[in-house]
C-alpha cells in the first residue's frame, strides 16, 4: 500500500493521450488540475511527513470525448533549492532542517536570526486555487506559485504580505457567482495587532499587462484571536450568500513556539496544539458591512479540516462541516506509520476518530426576552440546537448527517445555497480513501462506487450543460491502484446513480494528490 502513497513520483510532461473505455459525455470540455505531494526525497535526505512532499500537479484534460493527462513538479523556489543541492534544504511542515555545519558561523547565524520568524517554504501542495484570471498552486502559507493551468508551467511566486498583511492564508477559498474570490488568512507577528483576516479579490482583477489579481485586493473584515498567545488553525471556512462563517476551533497555532521552533529542534508542525478542555467559537460575518453578528455562538470541541457547505434558510445560517474529536489526523501521516503494514497500521490507529460530517443550524434573528433554556433553532429538516443560555450566548448542538466522509464536494452551482446532496471519499478503517460516495441529506441515505484495491481521489462535480436537478452532471476522479495490473485511471461516474459511465486509463505514473480545480474549456 505504501508504494502508492509515500514513494517518489514523476513527471510527464508531454501530454499522454489515455485510453477510454466506455463513452465520456461530448459536453465535458475542459482540464481537472490537481495538485499533491509528489517527492519525498532528495539525494539521501527524506521528508518525515506526507504533507511535507513537494507539489506534483497533473492535469487531466477532457476533449470530444478523449482524455489526455500530464503533470510537472512545481518549480518553486523550495524544489529549485533542493535539487541544486541535492538534499533537502527547505524546512518543511514535519521536517525541520538546519544549516550546513561547512558553512561559517556568520552565515550560520544569520541563518537562524531569520528563523525567529519563520519564511515559510513556498512548496504549494495542497490545492489550486484562482484569483481573477490567475491560477496558483497554493498550501496555507503567505507564498504561492502561479502555474499556467494549460502546460503546467511555473510562472513564478507571489506573496500575500506584498498586497495583504498575512503571515498565513487558507488553500480553500470561495467563489461567487459573478467570479470573485473570498479567502481568509492570519496576520501574526510584525503585522500589526495579531487578527483573523477574511478578504475579497475581484473577478476583474486581472489585466492584459499581466499584473497580479492580488493587487486589487479588498479587505472586509479582520477578527480579534481570542487568546493573542493561539490563534486558531483554520484549513477552510463557509459562506453563504450574506455571510461568512468562521469557525474559531481549539486547535491552535502556540505562536511562541512557533517563534522559537527552529531553536527548540521542534517542526511547525509541533506547534499545532490541542486543548480538549477548550470550546469552539462560531463566527458570522455579515460580507456587506464586514460586521460580525454580536451573538456569542458557541459548540462542543471539535476539529475541522473541511467545510462542506453553507447557506440562510428562514433567518437561519446552516453550514455542514467534517470535524473529528481530535487532532491525531496529522499523526497518521507522518511516512514512517504510512509505510507500515496494513494490518499494522489498523492496529495501531484504532483511536483515530473518524471524520463525522454534522450540521450547525445559527438563528440570526434572537430576541432578548427569550427564555433561557430554549432551543432557538426553528428549521423542521434538522435536529440541530441552538439553546439559550443565561448569559445570553448560544450554545449549539450539531445534528450528525453521515460518518466516514471526507474531501467533500458538492455542485458548486449550490455553493451557499440550499441544497441536497454532497460527494466524499470514504474512509473506514483509515486515511486512505477506499469508495467514493454521495450522500443524499434529505432521506439520509448514500450510495458509493467502490473497485477491489482502488484508491480514488477526492470526487469533482462537474454539472451538465444547462442543468436544472443538482445531481445532473459527472463526479471525476483520479484513482491509483498498488495492483501493477491497474493502471491508473480517471474515472467518469453519472453524478445521479454514482454509476460508472466511463475511465480513462493512464499510460504514465499518476500520483496519489489533495485537491484540485476543474477549469472549463473557454
Amino acid at each position: 500500500m505504501q508504494s502508492i502513497f509515500a514513494e517518489n513520483g514523476s513527471e510527464t510532461p508531454a501530454p499522454v493521450k489515455a485510453q477510454v473505455k466506455g463513452s465520456i459525455p461530448s459536453w465535458l470540455q475542459g482540464s481537472l488540475v490537481r495538485n499533491g505531494p509528489g517527492l519525498f526525497s532528495v539525494g539521501d535526505s527524506k521528508y518525515n511527513h506526507w504533507f511535507d512532499g513537494m507539489s506534483l500537479i497533473h492535469s487531466f484534460t477532457f476533449s470530444n470525448g478523449e482524455v489526455t493527462y500530464r503533470s510537472k513538479f512545481l518549480k518553486s523556489d523550495t524544489y529549485k533549492r533542493n535539487i541544486k543541492a541535492n538534499r533537502i534544504v527547505v524546512s518543511e511542515f514535519g521536517t525541520m532542517i538546519y544549516p550546513d555545519p561547512c558553512k561559517n558561523i556568520f552565515s550560520r547565524l544569520s541563518t537562524h536570526l531569520s528563523n525567529v520568524i519563520p519564511d515559510f517554504t513556498d512548496n504549494n501542495l495542497i490545492n489550486i486555487v484562482r484569483y481573477g484570471h490567475d491560477y496558483y498552486a497554493s498550501s496555507e502559507i503567505n507564498y504561492m506559485n502561479q502555474i499556467d493551468p494549460d502546460t503546467l508551467e511555473t510562472v513564478g511566486r507571489i506573496n500575500y504580505r506584498n498586497h495583504i498583511a498575512l503571515n498565513l492564508a487558507t488553500a480553500h477559498p470561495h467563489y461567487d457567482s459573478e467570479g470573485n474570490t473570498y479567502n481568509m488568512g492570519t496576520a501574526l507577528m510584525g503585522l500589526g495587532p495579531p487578527k483573523y483576516v477574511i478578504f475579497k479579490v475581484p473577478a476583474d482583477a486581472s489585466d492584459k499587462e499581466n499584473k497580479p489579481a492580488l493587487r486589487k485586493v479588498q479587505q472586509i473584515c479582520s477578527i480579534p484571536f481570542r487568546s493573542m498567545l493561539f490563534p486558531s488553525y483554520f484549513h477552510s471556512f463557509g459562506m453563504t450568500e450574506n455571510y461568512i462563517v468562521f469557525v474559531e476551533q481549539p486547535f491552535k497555532l502556540d505562536i511562541v513556539r512557533l517563534a522559537t521552533a527552529y531553536f527548540r529542534g521542534v517542526t511547525w508542525g509541533k506547534c499545532l496544539k490541542f486543548d480538549k478542555d477548550d470550546i469552539t467559537l462560531f463566527h458570522v460575518i455579515n460580507i456587506k458591512t464586514g460586521k460580525a453578528i454580536s451573538t456569542r455562538f458557541y459548540g462542543d470541541t471539535l476539529v475541522v479540516f473541511h467545510h462542506i457547505n453553507a447557506y440562510e434558510a428562514n433567518d437561519h445560517v446552516v453550514f455542514d462541516l467534517i470535524s473529528y474529536k481530535d487532532s491525531n489526523l496529522y499523526n497518521m501521516f507522518y511516512i514512517n506509520n504510512m509505510k507500515q503494514e496494513t494490518s499494522d497500521f489498523i492496529e495501531l490507529n484504532k483511536p483515530f476518530s473518524p471524520p463525522v460530517c454534522q450540521r450547525f443550524a445559527l438563528p440570526l434573528n434572537i430576541h432578548k426576552d427569550t427564555p433561557r433554556g430554549t432551543n432557538l433553532v426553528t428549521l423542521t429538516d434538522t435536529t440541530a440546537q441552538a439553546v439559550m443560555q443565561d448569559d445570553g450566548s448560544v450554545y449549539c448542538q450539531p445534528d450528525t448527517l453521515f460518518e466516514g466522509l471526507e474531501l467533500p464536494g458538492i455542485n458548486y452551482n449550490f455553493n451557499a445555497k440550499k441544497y441536497r446532496y454532497f460527494y466524499g471519499s470514504r474512509l473506514e478503517w483509515s486515511p486512505y480513501p477506499n469508495k467514493i460516495a454521495k450522500f443524499d441529506i434529505v432521506n439520509r441515505k448514500h450510495i458509493e462506487w467502490h473497485q477491489e484495491n482502488c484508491y480514488p481521489s477526492e470526487p469533482v462535480f462537474v454539472a451538465s450543460p444547462g442543468a436544472v436537478a443538482e445531481d445532473d452532471g459527472v463526479i471525476l476522479s483520479s484513482v491509483v491502484s498498488p495492483d501493477p495490473n491497474i493502471p491508473p485511471f480517471m474515472l467518469v461516474l453519472n453524478a445521479k446513480t454514482m454509476e460508472e459511465m466511463a475511465r480513462a486509463s493512464i499510460p504514465a505514473s499518476v500520483h496519489i494528490d489533495l485537491h484540485g480545480l476543474f477549469i472549463p474549456a473557454v
